[in-house]
């Protein structure tokens, strides 16, 4: 029996990498997932991964775009007949190098797509349903180290992800008993999003970590299924670190 037997899931940003990831392992522990992502053929190729269509299906559309968000909602229910788990792991980073050489207009882009959008994902699934008729309802926000300590030339980023933290606080606050919400901050994770931080050096960037190695999408996503399922039943409102030891030094 899988943690997450019946359960339908919300993954968005889940084409590739860490999203991808999440999906596999709530597939993988029984519950149906609707994906989402920009692009219709990789997410047509993810649901087909994970399954097919008994098992995932994806929508494509702006995470930020309200008619998306409404779109996604509408084929869990339809699809799946309800929605119990909501995972926010979508997120922007075009901008590196100082903050004074931060376009506003990039900022407030970030800003929109990695904070406003989670809660706008986390009103949408409430509305629709999630954590109502005793069905508990779990959300987990992909955040980032970044947004726990300076975070140098990703220094935006390392803003919108404490704003995310500091959102997953309040509603992990205000929407109990029926919905926990909680986040998870990796440090670096070897996908196509991060591949800035690390290509070509890896072993010099992964020697700092504790645990000699970068992360994978698995790492983030055993913890992700955790905080989701009923073990985590009395966590809520927390942040969940899973970086390998690295900023055990102070370091990100």
């Amino acid at each position: 029996m899988g943690a997450h037997d019946g359960k339908v899931a919300i993954v968005t940003g889940s084409s590739r990498g860490i999203g991808l990831g999440i999906a596999a392992r709530l597939v993988a522990e029984g519950a149906r997932v609707v994906l989402t992502a920009r692009k219709p053929e990789a997410l047509a190729e993810a649901a087909e991964q994970l399954g097919g269509a008994d098992h995932a299906v994806g929508v494509a559309g702006n995470a930020a775009d309200e008619a998306h968000q409404d779109e996604v909602v509408r084929t869990a229910l339809e699809r799946f007949g309800g929605l119990d788990l909501l995972v926010n792991n979508t997120g922007i980073n075009p901008v590196y190098g100082p903050l004074l050489d931060t376009p506003l207009d990039a900022a407030r882009k970030m800003f929109d797509t990695n904070v406003v959008a989670a809660l706008a994902w986390v009103q949408k699934a409430v509305a629709a349903g999630l954590g109502a008729d005793g069905r508990p309802g779990a959300v987990v926000n992909v955040a980032s180290i970044a947004g726990i300590g300076a975070a140098g030339p990703i220094a935006w980023y390392g803003v919108t992800k404490a704003a995310l933290i500091h959102l997953t606080t309040e509603l992990g606050y205000q929407l109990g008993p029926g919905i926990r919400v909680n986040a998870v901050a990796p440090a670096i994770v070897k996908t196509q999003f991060a591949q800035a931080l690390y290509e070509g050096r890896e072993e010099k960037v992964a020697s700092a970590y504790p645990m000699k190695r970068l992360g994978v999408p698995e790492d983030v996503a055993g913890a992700v299924s955790f905080l989701l399922s009923e073990d985590a039943g009395w966590i809520t409102g927390q942040t969940l670190v899973v970086d390998g030891g690295v900023t055990l030094g102070g370091g990100l």
